[in-house]
């Protein structure tokens, strides 16, 4: 959960990207899904490197963060690509995501406590312009016995089962459970147990 500012402060404190410079192989993978040139908000967006990625397709994004020091490197990471990204210093929890705003809303690895996750996903779908995307990768539960990387208390590793019953209003391209290596940094490596999913507002 990055609603505690103060603890990944800490950790973005140093010179290194906790979670390196690529971004996240599922949103690679299925970043041509999102509408051409669109407004995107990246959510718990750490040191940026998902929404570089992003500007660099040609996307308007907003990278949003509790902690102000990965966002300073999110700046940083922006400017070494020659790209230009908007961050926002906010907690989700004091966060409105607006109607009709985003042409794209993108949460990697962006783990929150119940009820906060289940507010926030209750709005994506209203958030959304019309045909928006809404992409999505967070650890499971499963992820506890494995060890590899997320957040280690069980109440904000979501299961797909969770994840549908908060999202409503989408349409599902992708929805699924699975495994996979997962190797970014420091601060994930291994084999990982993931939900994706990749979901649209109707027009």
């Amino acid at each position: 959960m990055r609603s505690a500012g103060n603890h990944w402060d800490q950790r973005y404190g140093g010179a290194d990207y906790v979670y390196g410079t690529q971004p996240n192989d599922f949103l690679r993978e299925q970043a041509a899904a999102l509408p051409s040139g669109g407004r995107v908000l990246c959510v718990g967006e750490g040191e940026g490197r998902n929404a570089v990625f992003l500007a660099g397709l040609g996307h308007d994004v907003v990278a949003l963060d509790a902690s102000a020091v990965g966002l300073a490197k999110a700046e940083r990471l922006a400017t070494r690509h020659g790209v230009r990204i908007e961050t926002l210093h906010a907690d989700l929890a004091d966060f409105e995501l607006g109607r009709g705003a985003w042409d794209g809303i993108i949460s990697i690895w962006c783990h929150l406590a119940l009820p906060l996750r289940a507010r926030v996903y209750r709005d994506v779908a209203a958030a959304l312009r019309p045909g928006g995307v809404f992409l999505l990768e967070a650890y499971t539960p499963e992820q506890l016995r494995l060890d590899t990387g997320g957040p280690k208390t069980l109440d904000l590793l979501p299961s797909l089962a969770a994840l549908r019953a908060e999202l409503v209003g989408l349409e599902f391209a992708i929805a699924v459970e699975r495994q996979r290596d997962v190797c970014e940094g420091r601060g994930h490596g291994g084999r990982s147990a993931v939900v994706q999913m990749l979901g649209r507002r109707g027009a």
